[in-house]
């Protein structure tokens, strides 16, 4: 199956739709005043497509195993058709598009067979996702090509040449990925000073996303987050909340993190932790929703 441990929990709704066509008015008689021999199509249809969502994982084999929280079965005729629409609810990783579609193909076999004694010519077809929410690709982090980023590697042997940099470039890498293009990366060394002064010279140049990997562990020379403190305005407890639990489910470890959120003039700063998987995953825990905040501190203005 493909790996999901990456992402985060979020509301994801899906909802498709079938339709069984009849070929005989009789049959859409009985269906409809419930004299089908074999019982309440409806009802019985609908058992089968609760089934058929919660059990999808079982057919369809690179499906994950998900906790379906919600499922609604509707129908609706049409002459001779039953249209058939299936929504399904997850708080989880992954979507849940093929239990939708999974479930409304159920739904639409279980009409076919209850009502095959009365119609030979029953046919099956459209079946189809209609809609779906949640996740990241609900956001469209297009809209903020325009948001000026720099990637500060906090480092004293990386300052000094002595070893490369990994961390800052994955950053850079990630947030190219979101099509943030004006990303610049810099390196300084682990010394309070400077990287104040660092944040200071990014905030007076109006540079929109300014974050700093590195110095936020607990030995003597983690000083970034007393560096870059004082000189937050509003700290952001919810996003460095978030990046912590994200990294306390990954590796315990994590809950020494001292990762820092806030608002620094107009300016969006982040402190993460310097170790490249660090870095990144603390990155999936916030991005790209992140971005949203800048459309707050621009007033909708891009």
């Amino acid at each position: 199956m493909v790996d999901i441990t990456h992402k985060s929990n979020s509301l994801r709704l899906a909802v498709a739709g079938a339709v069984v066509k009849l070929s005989n008015q009789e049959a859409m008689d009985a269906l409809k005043n419930r004299k089908v021999p074999k019982g309440d199509v409806f009802e019985i249809s609908r058992a089968a497509g609760l089934f058929a969502a919660k059990r999808t994982s079982d057919m369809i084999p690179d499906c994950h195993p998900l906790p379906i929280e919600s499922t609604s079965i509707e129908y609706r005729t049409s002459g001779l058709n039953i249209e058939i629409e299936v929504a399904v609810k997850t708080i989880y990783k992954t979507g849940v598009e093929v239990e939708a579609m999974h479930a409304a193909s159920v739904v639409a076999l279980t009409i076919y067979d209850m009502l095959k004694p009365l119609d030979k010519g029953i046919r099956i077809g459209d079946i189809r996702l209609l809609k779906k929410t949640g996740g990241k690709g609900d956001f469209d982090p297009g809209k903020y090509h325009w948001v000026r980023a720099l990637v500060v590697v906090c480092s004293d042997s990386v300052s000094r040449g002595e070893k490369k940099d990994h961390s800052g470039r994955a950053l850079v890498d990630k947030l190219r990925s979101f099509q943030l293009s004006q990303t610049e990366l810099k390196v300084v060394a682990d010394d309070p000073d400077t990287i104040q002064n660092t944040l200071k010279m990014a905030t007076s140049e109006e540079v929109d996303l300014i974050i700093f990997t590195g110095g936020t562990g607990v030995s003597p020379r983690d000083n970034t987050p007393e560096a870059i403190s004082p000189l937050i305005e509003k700290r952001l407890p919810g996003v460095e909340e978030t990046i912590r639990a994200y990294g306390q489910q990954r590796i315990p470890f994590a809950m020494a993190s001292r990762s820092v959120a806030g608002i620094s003039g107009q300016s969006v700063v982040l402190a993460l932790p310097g170790s490249v998987k660090g870095a990144t995953e603390s990155m999936d825990a916030v991005f790209p929703h992140l971005l949203h905040l800048f459309h707050v501190l621009k007033g909708g203005k891009h």
